[in-house]
């Protein structure tokens, strides 16, 4: 089994963050009992620091017992860095991929990884990407979009431009919705998430975005977030209004099979759907390991094509 959805944290990171803690007003603390410390990074993204997140041979252990033989490593979004300075978040970028790159070519049998950019400066995200793949990386994982820009936004236009040419991973995974109506109830976590893929997803369609750069393997996390559950309602409004229709070569339910799914969905009706709509192929086993909402252990996968996917 493969599991193409999973965070962690190398110890150059680490180190880095705690050098850097100043500058990036980062504090671990106690914040729940018997649990572990948790990080919070410019008084907003926290998250439970857990073992998993930095112990490699933890990790690599948890995966083997959950039945797990290859998996593909990311960056954690709450370290994304978008809000710092673009150098900030350009040399965090830097250390997080080199330290994965490490790792990974000590553990090549168990391990692949994408690498982080910095969204916040697309020149040098596009340069980001090809060193992360020349360090023997996979691609990078990116937020859906930053500061109101969509990522079909001209401005993002350098780094898709080297992900067609490299024919590199990119995963859309999203942090967590600012609505102010969503402020409780974990509902930033719970509809936020799926919410922020599905707005990303459906703007890449409509746009034309994915003809532009078809070569680029779009991975798009939690089962597509909603895209895939509305496509009906895609598809009418492409029949009705003329607008649509000249941005796309086909309607909307063409795309859908553009994109790649992980199968973090916890419910095989939700999850049969997803395969009756862009076929085996084109869903792929995750977990989202080590987060507290992850599949554990990882739901079996519906495709063969992992290792295609992956280039192994």
């Amino acid at each position: 089994m493969y599991d193409v959805h999973t965070h962690f944290v190398p110890p150059q990171m680490t180190d880095w963050i705690s050098v850097q803690s100043n500058r990036l007003n980062a504090v671990w603390e106690k914040k729940v009992p018997n649990k572990q410390d948790f990080l919070t990074v410019n008084g907003k993204w926290s998250f439970e620091f857990k073992r998993e997140f930095h112990d490699s041979e933890l990790f690599l252990q948890s995966q083997a017992d959950a039945g797990v033989l290859h998996s593909l490593v990311s960056p954690i979004p709450q370290l994304f860095l978008y809000d710092f300075d673009p150098a900030v978040t350009a040399e965090a970028a830097s250390v997080y991929n080199r330290g994965l790159a490490t790792w990974v070519k000590n553990s090549p049998a168990r391990l692949s990884a994408l690498g982080t950019v910095p969204l916040n400066n697309p020149s040098a995200a596009a340069q980001a990407l090809v060193d992360a793949l020349g360090q023997g990386l996979k691609g990078a994982i990116v937020g859906p979009g930053l500061n109101g820009r969509l990522l079909s936004d001209p401005w993002f236009e350098p780094l898709w431009q080297q992900a067609n040419a490299k024919e590199a991973i990119l995963f859309i995974h999203p942090l967590l919705n600012e609505d102010p109506r969503l402020k409780k109830n974990k509902m930033p976590n719970l509809i936020g998430v799926p919410w922020e893929t599905t707005i990303c997803a459906l703007d890449l369609i409509l746009t034309g975005h994915l003809d532009r750069f078809p070569k680029v393997k779009v991975l798009l996390a939690h089962g597509g977030g909603f895209l895939p559950y509305q496509i009906g309602r895609y598809n009418q409004g492409y029949q009705v209004w003329d607008n649509l229709q000249n941005n796309l070569q086909g309607p909307p339910e063409d795309y859908l099979t553009r994109f790649y799914y992980d199968n973090v969905l916890w419910n095989e009706k939700a999850l049969s759907y997803l395969v009756s709509q862009v076929g085996e192929k084109r869903v792929l086993p995750g977990s989202d390991f080590p987060f507290d909402l992850k599949t554990w252990p990882p739901a079996s996968s519906y495709s063969s094509d992992v290792t295609d996917f992956l280039k192994i």
